[in-house]
């Protein structure tokens, strides 16, 4: 019978996100890890596999914790309220004061070497899936006549999140959130008008 462990995997597991947080997956090297985590190496393995596993559930952590905005968003009831939650959202999490700057998604999005490669792959599908996803909500929104026939809901929504991912860098190169914010307020200034908005309006000078 094994010995059970002297250490909180979870809590070590979120110091071992803080760590791909701050220097990227790739930039991160094992002994970094095992430094924050206050682990040796066969503990490590032990727990948590090698350094791809590791990273695949610190960034299920990061998912369900700093980023959760991205899955909450969707819930809003306009396109715009949706979006606004998105950039908003990624503006509180990339200057947060707890935390490193920016995003752990585009951090590790920028590694180059090929040992990184799987891991690129993964976060590349993940924003397609998170394309795909906004895509599907701004189509309901222009079927319910919340967006104008002429918004292309990709592109739309690939346009959201290009934003979303220069917030991060933004951050990361040390933009603050006020700064942040009032980028988001231009966004949301240029944001395609609700033809629902428009028909109530021209109703109301019917009467």
């Amino acid at each position: 019978m094994g010995r059970s462990r002297a250490f909180d995997v979870d809590e070590r597991l979120d110091r071992a996100l803080e760590v791909f947080w701050r220097q990227g997956y790739e930039g991160t090297a094992l002994s970094d890890l095992t430094e924050a985590m206050g682990i040796n190496r066969p503990s490590l393995y032990a727990a948590y596999g090698n350094k791809e596993s590791l990273f695949r559930q610190a960034f299920g952590r990061y998912l369900d914790g700093p980023a959760a905005h991205v899955r909450t968003a969707l819930d809003q009831p306009t396109a715009r309220g949706v979006t606004e939650a998105l950039l908003r959202g990624a503006v509180d999490v990339a200057t947060r004061s707890d935390g490193p700057d920016g995003c752990l998604m585009v951090q590790s999005a920028l590694a180059t070497g090929p040992q990184g490669q799987p891991i690129r792959t993964e976060l590349a599908a993940l924003r397609r899936a998170a394309e795909a996803g906004l895509s599907e909500r701004f189509e309901r929104a222009r079927a319910e006549g919340d967006l104008p026939e002429s918004v292309a809901p990709e592109a739309l929504a690939r346009y959201v999140w290009a934003i979303s991912y220069g917030i991060s860098v933004q951050a990361a190169g040390g933009a603050s959130g006020a700064d942040l914010h009032a980028m988001v307020d231009l966004t949301l200034e240029a944001w395609p008008p609700s033809p629902r908005v428009d028909d109530a309006a021209a109703a109301r000078r019917r009467t």
